[in-house]
């Protein structure tokens, strides 16, 4: 029970952090600032380090194969969302999107994944999401900006705390496997459409949900990362390589659209 009290506080903590600060970024500096900072680990991040203290090396590992998988998963929520939040309401572009994801996960069951499976898979979606967001990707101004107010912060705190319990109670109803799977659940995510689909619009977010598909493979590298170190070096080691590829990636991404807005990169 301390340790489901630790986690449930741990994954608030961090999920509550990341989304606050992403929205911010988002209607301030743009979907793709705002789309590195949301494919961060938030809640799956606080889910992995409670596996650390409660299960062994090899668990862990396992577990991240799963992980992989539900980083693919993720990939088909976000354009989903995308898609249906060009012209409808918030509640059936996010209803229709985790339609998407529970039927995706329950698929998954189907297989019996290894590294290598999951790597494959996340191969095959990753280019065919990032193609079939282009259009969604235009930049759309925003219609709201919205001051650093504590009321404002205190809501949108509050709207994530709230889906962090609910995903939380659920995930620990459910049983081993399927708990492992809701590590990488996108509560985190979906929180941030939430909170700014109201703000900004649906196109608006839209274009910060289809921004957060290649940002996401970084993620993906950084769990297959601590699927192979985790034995080897470690847990703590293999979290810390992970996330450094994760961060990496982004920077990486940065990088490159700094370049080329810059013009310093050759157009095809």
């Amino acid at each position: 029970m301390s340790f489901f009290i630790l986690g449930l506080l741990l994954k608030i903590a961090m999920t509550v952090s990341i989304v606050v600060t992403a929205s911010l970024a988002v209607e301030r500096s743009g979907p793709f600032i705002g789309s590195l900072i949301a494919s961060l680990p938030t809640a799956g991040g606080a889910a992995m380090i409670i596996l650390a203290f409660e299960q062994s090396p090899d668990f862990v590992a396992q577990s991240a194969v799963g992980s992989v998988v539900s980083n693919a998963v993720c990939a088909i929520f976000a354009l989903t969302y995308a898609a249906l939040a060009q012209r409808r309401s918030l509640a059936v572009s996010i209803g229709g999107a985790f339609a998407i994801w529970f039927c995706c996960a329950a698929l998954t069951r189907l297989v019996d994944w290894s590294a290598g499976s999951a790597a494959l898979l996340n191969a095959v979606v990753f280019p065919l999401a990032i193609v079939a967001g282009t259009r969604f990707r235009a930049h759309v101004a925003a219609t709201a900006r919205v001051a650093f107010t504590g009321a404002n912060l205190a809501w949108r705190a509050g709207v994530v705390t709230f889906r962090v319990i609910v995903v939380t109670a659920a995930s620990a109803a459910i049983g081993l496997f399927a708990s492992g799977l809701f590590a990488f659940f996108p509560v985190a995510m979906g929180s941030y459409f939430v909170i700014l689909h109201p703000r900004i619009g649906g196109p608006a977010t839209a274009s910060v949900a289809a921004h957060v598909q290649a940002p996401l493979i970084g993620l993906g590298l950084s769990l297959l990362a601590v699927h192979y170190l985790a034995e080897p070096l470690g847990v703590w080691w293999s979290y810390a390589i992970g996330l450094s590829i994760g961060i990496g990636w982004n920077a990486l991404l940065w990088g490159a659209r700094k370049f080329n807005s810059a013009g310093l990169l050759p157009k095809p």
